[in-house]
């Protein structure tokens, strides 16, 4: 038999053992599209957690106190300073400048600011940081840096919701990945065993395919494309499942979360690079499964 005629006959073998055992076959698929979907939506929750931090991100600036007595040419040298130390931008901050802002942020309170016989506020320097040093321990360095600086009075730059959103998004990542990774071993586990009930099914054509001759590797063969079957139309089944929830689903959610996420569209759920990823985990995922299964094939 020809190499084109062996591949021919796989996919056909493979697919009347779909057709053979619907219902079995049904279970598997399901399986894998149920974890597909979730895999979908915790990458795309992902991907909105990203942009969540690189938005805030985005918006942390260093406060860097200076003392009243510096001069206009010590505040322009402080200045040149910081922003080739942390790669951004330092804007001054005078201090009529920073009190009229305190009024504007306190609202009808701050009418009671223009009763201080004096300015209290200090001049500053607010600093953009470079997005490599957004992290806690950047910042936190930055900080210690410019802090050593003589004429520096106090720095500030929201150290604890740095370092919570920090702690969040390890905490998410970490929680999916050890989720997923129990969601797909189930997977597995359970494609091998529907596989195994197929194969159990046609032991019988097994039978009589070895005593004409074929190798294991030829009888193997079909229900190897089975699994690899199972799992391109469970993600097929999970795109359309994620498709139609970011249809259904997705604006409601959008409309909650937009003073966090900001505008999105609800369509993009489905992304062409979610979409490759998810077809390739679920040939993987039919193929392992069925690796697993035909492992006991001499037991058949």
């Amino acid at each position: 038999m020809s190499a084109l005629a062996k591949v021919s006959y796989f996919w056909r073998s493979a697919a009347g053992g779909l057709k053979h055992s619907p219902f079995v076959h049904f279970i598997a698929i399901t399986t894998i599209a149920i974890a597909l979907f979730a895999a979908g939506l915790a990458r795309t929750a992902g991907w909105a957690l990203d942009g969540l931090q690189a938005s805030l991100g985005g918006e942390v600036e260093v406060t860097v106190y200076l003392a009243p007595e510096l001069t206009a040419a010590q505040v322009e040298e402080m200045r040149a300073k910081l922003e080739t130390a942390s790669g951004g931008k330092a804007v001054l901050v005078n201090p009529d400048e920073a009190l009229s802002r305190l009024s504007r942020e306190l609202g009808d309170l701050g009418d009671a600011l223009s009763q201080l016989p004096e300015n209290p506020l200090p001049p500053s320097l607010e600093l953009s940081v470079a997005p490599e040093q957004r992290t806690p321990e950047g910042l936190e360095a930055l900080a210690l840096q410019v802090r050593a600086l003589p004429g520096v009075t106090g720095v500030d730059y929201g150290r604890e919701a740095v370092e919570r959103l920090t702690a969040i998004a390890r905490a998410l990542r970490y929680g999916g990945l050890v989720a997923f990774a129990v969601v797909l071993f189930a997977t597995v586990i359970i494609v091998a065993a529907t596989l195994q009930l197929a194969i159990y099914a046609r032991r019988e054509e097994i039978e009589i395919q070895k005593l004409v001759g074929a190798t294991d590797r030829f009888v193997k063969a079909p229900f190897l494309i089975e699994g690899l079957l199972q799992g391109v139309l469970g993600a097929a089944v999970a795109l359309l499942g994620l498709w139609t929830f970011g249809r259904l689903v997705g604006p409601t959610l959008a409309s909650l979360f937009s003073f966090l996420l900001g505008p999105a569209s609800s369509e993009s759920l489905v992304r062409p690079g979610l979409a490759l990823e998810l077809v390739l985990a679920g040939g993987m995922l039919g193929l392992v499964g069925s690796f697993v299964a035909v492992g006991r094939f001499s037991r058949v």
